[in-house]
């Protein structure tokens, strides 16, 4: 089998032994993560929660992958994926254990909260496979890496409720939880071994300092703080949501010191990336070094609407299909719900090829129309419908989302490739945001309303893409003497 020009199971060839591992790696992270989605309605039971508790749990397991991804991605381009890969798989693992065991509802949401640490593991093989390939192949190696590595959500909503069944008794579900745990983190000792952070002979470019992004002029400078303010106001919404005024699972006192902390967390973040850009804001950075920052703001939206929605879709979908058609066992309703992500192993490698292909505005754009359509056709489904017209149409929803994906993470190589780690880590983020805004949204609205603020979103999203200009093949780099040379990608 061969996808373009790259020939997917030819093991002798370095760079695909390093796309399949960490594909996989990526797989696991995603299936560590969601393994708690399909079993909602068990631990629902088993704990006796209500439905503002289940919700709670829903919006905290994307919440700390917001910051997550942002460090992550720094300490990517800082020490490279082999070893921060290995170092979250493990560390996942463990965490995803303590949730299997946990015995109230608070060691639940604390657990839960952790577990959105191994959501940042996509940014980190974002930076691996775009060493690995070059601009004409990246869009659909990125697209295979992020595709095949998201299906580990299908894959946890089509195999743990049954794999609970199997291990039987009230404990069923832990056990089944827990075991995905203990696969990660013994995948991530195995990463360690085999896995290279570059070809043999090949420069890893890292940025000259790290804690933020560089930016080339003083309007992306400002820009950029300004892209920063969503993800700490996105934590702000999280905290209220679970404040008295709400689920209560904050007191004020608590609610009150973690708004005191994001603000001084955003103030030290401006302080850190003054320091990163102070030289380039007194000198005017050479021509050949620029990149527009807009660029990065375009792929953080429009991750918000793909990405974001794709989360917050997941999350929901088996109860959804649960609430809506009746008659359906937790069991029938996972399985239903896993075709949103099963699309992913062809939609976001199909988006890395239109992207390759018929240029990268243009891929994302068509995508981005097409998830439009794809959530009002979603809104308008109730108990009236035919269960399998139900699930096509998630489906073909899916398609257009997690082909947009696809398409944003073409571009993000070819932005600037010693800030790739931090540039997939901000936009990877952005995706997070969204998961949290369209969580909240649900907390307040019926399903289909949920569904077309989606819609809305992204076809506002459609207009700010159209500011994207289409990146090039070629990018400045400075060599390790200090020199800059412009770098070929292509």
């Amino acid at each position: 089998m061969s996808t373009g020009k790259l020939r997917l199971f030819d093991f002798s060839k370095p760079e695909i032994k390093t796309l399949h591992i960490t594909w996989f790696a990526f797989f696991l992270t995603f299936m560590v993560w969601f393994s708690h989605a399909p079993m909602m309605a068990i631990i629902k039971e088993a704990f006796d929660l209500s439905t503002a508790q289940i919700k709670a749990l829903l919006i905290l397991n994307v919440a700390l992958t917001i910051p997550s991804r942002i460090v992550i991605g720094s300490l990517v381009d800082k020490y490279g994926p082999r070893s921060i890969y290995s170092i979250l798989l493990m560390i996942g693992g463990i965490i995803c254990v303590g949730f299997a065991a946990s015995q109230t509802y608070e060691q639940l949401a604390i657990m839960r909260f952790l577990s959105g640490f191994i959501g940042a593991g996509f940014v980190i093989g974002i930076r691996m496979v775009s060493e690995w390939f070059p601009a004409r192949q990246v869009g659909v190696a990125e697209g295979i890496y992020g595709g095949w590595g998201n299906f580990g959500s299908a894959a946890a909503a089509m195999t743990l409720p049954t794999l609970a069944l199997l291990f039987g008794g009230d404990d069923g579900w832990r056990y089944a939880i827990g075991s995905t745990g203990v696969i990660a983190f013994l995948y991530g000792i195995f990463y360690r071994r085999v896995a290279t952070d570059t070809p043999k002979g090949s420069t890893y470019f890292k940025p000259k300092k790290h804690g933020g992004l560089e930016v080339t002029s003083r309007g992306d400078y400002y820009f950029y703080l300004a892209m920063n303010l969503p993800m700490y106001l996105a934590l702000a919404v999280l905290t209220w949501k679970l404040s008295p005024a709400n689920l209560n699972l904050l007191n004020d006192a608590a609610s009150m010191a973690i708004y005191i902390l994001l603000a001084v967390l955003y103030l030290i973040q401006i302080r850190t990336i003054h320091h990163v850009n102070k030289e380039n804001l007194q000198t005017p950075v050479p021509q050949i070094q620029r990149y527009k920052f807009k660029q990065v703001a375009v792929l953080d939206v429009a991750y918000f609407v793909t990405f974001g929605s794709e989360l917050a879709v997941v999350s929901m979908l088996p109860l959804f299909f649960l609430d809506t058609f009746a008659g359906l066992t937790a069991v029938q309703a996972g399985l239903l719900a896993s075709g949103f992500a099963f699309m992913n192993l062809v939609a976001r490698p199909t988006g890395g090829h239109l992207s390759d292909t018929i240029g990268r505005r243009k891929t994302l754009s068509i995508l981005i129309a097409g998830l439009t359509l794809g959530y009002l056709l979603l809104s308008q489904i109730d108990g009236g419908w035919y269960i399998p017209f139900a699930v096509i149409a998630t489906m073909c929803c899916s398609f257009f989302v997690q082909a947009g994906e696809g398409a944003v993470f073409a571009v993000v190589p070819l932005v600037q490739r010693r800030m790739t780690g931090q540039i997939a880590g901000m936009a990877g983020a952005y995706g997070n945001v969204g998961a949290v805004c369209y969580l909240t949204v649900l907390s307040f609205v019926d399903y289909s309303a949920f569904f077309l603020v989606i819609a809305a979103s992204a076809a506002l999203v459609f207009l700010l893409v159209q500011f994207m200009d289409e990146p090039t093949s070629k990018m400045a780099e400075v060599m390790p003497d200090g020199s800059v040379q412009l770098i070929d990608v292509s």
